[in-house]
């Protein structure tokens, strides 16, 4: 080989070297991690998969607890308070700046490189109990919502007054069956598609709930509800009025579930490409959730509130006050069922993230935790199957199963896991965040506002999770384990 043709060899090699090295940066992010390819639209699949969830169907009895002037009122507030604190957050993905510090992967990173580690171990607490509740949650109302196509069904053949009682436990078991499945996917990332066919069965029974209330409350001449929800004062016994005050407590904790969704932000966000900046994009996509869950929530919650007044359903559409066309109510309990199945995924895939990633690191070596066997699926080609992934995500869906079936509770517990989460995850831990990152002083008026914000979060959430845990209690007096039927 002459001089030239070796000159010309190192220059292909060189050129072949820099061409593979290109392609490494093109297939991976600054961080190491494969590229992201998420979206604006695919971050508000994922956020209105999260906040359209089974809160949705409680908000009618909500706002005929609080009645025609608290009740959209309280709904406006969590939603600003949400969108707000939402935006926060989203600047907290890098740190120590929001568009060119260090990725925070999770929400737990994000609170130790603003907050430090003491407070780590107190929000991955709340975070990760939260999650798993809402997974309980979600159990229960897909369940009901199974339950209730079976019972339209059974109306429709027997007449309105017929007893068509039937248990939810091989339906709850049915939902988990199915959810250990889909549990298998290996990241979040890869359950985009799944939350686009959520959201639009989200929206889909939303818009059903909005038509049928607004059919029902037009059949009506008279109108119905009240500014103050149900009746209480003059007359009316003391007892009639502790019920009201647990109730209006309850109705609070059913709202901010209904809005919890910032548990996730940052998971979320961490599937976003850029540029854009990562929080650009994940506040476009949260002010596109937030404001179409609003208009969702207030239109059928108030609806819901014109149809029935003051005897609205704990749960519009398994409450039965609609049963005609109960094809229709049928369809809207089966995109109810379909969504479900995608919001439980988006709410414990960071969960199941959590435990792998601190088992893969504790157990290195490990060929049972770390190693994936190639499955060969039709059509969707090689599935990468874990061994440790198959059998605690199979534990986990079981758990929470077994859970829901000694908890059966739908408005309790939604109130319940709503207050839980509300106040740290989505108020106290982006506010302390924010005021740390931006260095504000200690009583300046910013620092007042926030801190301010704050608190009344933290008495509602307290009087929501009161009003909540009465409401189990007095379920349970009356109640026997795996019994349960509707």
């Amino acid at each position: 080989m002459g001089y030239a043709d070796a000159e010309t060899r190192t220059l292909e090699i060189e050129n072949r070297s820099q061409k593979d090295f290109n392609n490494c940066l093109e297939e991976y992010d600054d961080d190491g991690h494969p590229r992201r390819t998420g979206n604006v639209w695919t971050a508000s699949a994922h956020v209105i998969t999260a906040v359209v969830g089974s809160g949705v169907l409680s908000l009618a009895w909500s706002i005929s607890q609080l009645g025609w002037i608290a009740g959209p009122f309280v709904m406006t507030f969590f939603a600003f308070v949400t969108y707000y604190t939402s935006v926060l957050l989203a600047d907290c993905y890098r740190s120590p700046e929001p568009v060119s510090g260090k990725r925070n992967h999770t929400y737990m990173d994000a609170v130790r490189a603003n907050l430090g580690a003491t407070q780590v171990w107190i929000c991955g607490f709340v975070q990760y109990s939260n999650l798993w509740a809402t997974s309980v949650g979600y159990t229960i109302t897909a369940a009901i919502s199974m339950v209730a196509v079976k019972r339209s069904n059974c109306f429709h053949e027997n007449g309105h007054v017929a007893a068509c009682h039937i248990s939810n436990n091989p339906y709850m078991a049915s939902f988990g069956v199915l959810q250990i499945i889909f549990s298998q996917m290996p990241d979040f990332q890869r359950l985009w598609w799944l939350s686009i066919v959520a959201a639009v069965m989200s929206c889909t029974y939303s818009g059903i709930g909005l038509a049928l209330g607004i059919a029902k409350a037009m059949e009506n001449t008279h109108s119905h509800g009240s500014l103050t929800g149900v009746s209480v004062g003059h007359g009316i016994d003391q007892i009639a009025r502790e019920k009201k005050i647990w109730q209006i407590f309850q109705a609070l904790g059913n709202i901010a579930f209904a809005y919890s969704f910032s548990a996730i932000l940052i998971e979320i966000q961490d599937t976003l490409k850029s540029p854009p900046s990562e929080n650009k994009t994940m506040k476009k996509a949260t002010l596109v959730g937030v404001l179409t869950t609003t208009f969702f929530y207030m239109t059928i919650g108030c609806m819901g509130y014109a149809a029935f007044g003051n005897n609205v359903p704990g749960n519009l559409l398994t409450g039965f006050g609609f049963y005609e066309p109960y094809w229709l109510v049928d369809f809207a309990n089966v995109c109810i069922v379909v969504h479900l199945v995608g919001a439980y995924q988006v709410f414990t895939q960071p969960l199941f993230a959590l435990i792998e990633t601190w088992a893969s690191k504790k157990w290195r070596k490990s060929k049972f935790i770390n190693d994936d066997l190639d499955l060969k699926v039709p059509i969707y080609g090689i599935f990468p199957v874990n061994l440790f992934r198959l059998t605690w995500r199979t534990v986990f869906v079981i758990t929470t199963t077994l859970v829901a079936m000694l908890l059966p509770f739908f408005n309790d517990i939604v109130g319940l896991i709503g207050a839980y989460g509300f106040w740290p995850l989505t108020v106290y831990f982006p506010i302390s965040m924010y005021i740390n990152q931006k260095k504000l002083k200690c009583w300046s008026s910013k620092w007042v506002g926030l801190q301010a914000l704050s608190m009344i979060c933290l008495l509602v959430s307290i009087a929501a999770a009161l009003g909540s845990v009465k409401g189990i209690v007095h379920a349970l007096s009356n109640y026997t384990p795996f019994k349960t039927r509707y």
